[in-house]
């Protein structure tokens, strides 16, 4: 990050957020490696997404005007997720520029007018599901134009019959061969098919009525979601082609494991460390609970084996679209001291006379002195 960005940009170190936008949509049709042959094109492309990834973000533009550079790992603000494209794997501005420069398709090939869904996951704490919360997300997508407002048409633009094909949005070819004369009928690529096409076309989408944009998008995540259930925001996938409708943006939500509890449906597996006397004469303990500040208590019956379970119904996982919740499942670990006190070793021993038990006979002052050592 040696060079300005700003001067990468080619824009005032004031600029707008769409003059931002603007400025790097234009760059990256001169520098995408796609129209520009050059060597270093796909360098200086490389160079103008990693100034636009910071500058179009308000939090990294701040602390690269503070410090002249951005703290921490890249891509590390709250607002980026794990991309996962529904069509076709990991989906960068790059790649959008190259399907941009497709233009209305190439020969034979018709044009998908409709926009194509899109997917992202998104990572959540189990807090953050048990209570709801909400989490803006950032990803790359060709969105409708700002210019045309996706209409694709520039100032005194409309729409005309295809020369090319005469409004068919088929052309037919003859190829003489020595059978004879054979036609061979396919899309126009003139007009990608539609028979129509733009006269005086938007310059900023060429008539596409969408260019590539990083979007910003706030989700609801519902509470109690579970990991990998999918969350649809209806247009806010790939843009339709001349304002055609647009495709969903998908979110799979993907729940990190939890130091402290597992999780089973809308139950919770916890464990807890109990002493001895604990187990012997039961308790009430108290445990974190999932929720912010929450304690759960815990009653620990008398005569608690180790590795028992205790349920504790109603503080487990808030549930999806209801109000109850599952259960909290308390596993026991009965801690046996590794040391005692002389008063502790003599209650001990009063109690394995009391039982009939035989035990061993008491320590020496040798051995006393040798543990002391060790």
């Amino acid at each position: 990050m040696a060079a300005d960005l700003y001067e990468v940009l080619g824009v005032a170190r004031n600029a707008t957020d769409d003059e931002i936008k603007k400025a790097f949509r234009h760059k990256a049709r001169q520098l995408h490696p796609d129209v520009n042959k050059a060597e270093n094109a796909e360098e200086q492309f490389k160079e103008l997404n990693e100034a636009y990834d910071v500058l179009s973000d308000p939090n990294k533009r701040a602390q690269y005007d503070r410090f002249g550079t951005i703290p921490g790992a890249a891509g590390s603000g709250p607002a980026y997720v794990d991309f996962e494209d529904l069509f076709g794997g990991g989906f960068g501005m790059g790649d959008l520029f190259s399907s941009f420069f497709g233009g209305m398709g190439g020969m034979g090939a018709t044009v998908r007018r409709e926009g194509r869904d899109m997917g992202v996951g998104l990572r959540l704490t189990l807090e953050e599901v048990a209570a709801g919360c909400k989490k803006e997300i950032v990803y790359d997508r060709l969105a409708p134009c700002p210019e045309c407002e996706g209409t694709g048409m520039g100032e005194g633009g409309k729409r005309v019959t295809c020369p090319e094909c005469n409004g068919r949005g088929r052309v037919v070819t003859v190829q003489r061969t020595f059978l004879g004369d054979m036609q061979t009928a396919s899309t126009c690529p003139h007009c990608g098919g539609t028979g129509e096409t733009i006269e005086n076309a938007c310059p900023e989408c060429e008539g596409q009525g969408r260019v590539p944009d990083r979007q910003r998008v706030t989700v609801e995540v519902p509470v109690g979601i579970r990991d990998g259930q999918q969350l649809r925001l209806t247009g806010f996938g790939e843009a339709g082609m001349q304002g055609a409708e647009a495709g969903s943006l998908i979110v799979t939500c993907r729940i990190r494991p939890h130091d402290y509890f597992q999780r089973e449906g809308d139950n919770l597996h916890t464990l807890v460390n109990i002493s001895i006397v604990q187990a012997c004469l039961g308790a009430e303990i108290e445990v974190d609970g999932i929720l912010e500040n929450e304690k759960v208590k815990v009653r620990i019956p008398e005569g608690c084996q180790n590795n028992q379970v205790v349920r504790t119904r109603g503080s487990g996982m808030p549930k999806f679209k209801s109000e109850g919740r599952g259960d909290l499942f308390t596993h026991v670990n009965v801690e046996v001291p590794k040391k005692l006190s002389k008063r502790e070793r003599e209650i001990l021993e009063e109690l394995a006379a009391e039982m009939g038990e035989d035990v061993a006979s008491a320590r020496t002052p040798f051995q006393k002195i040798r543990d002391v050592f060790n």
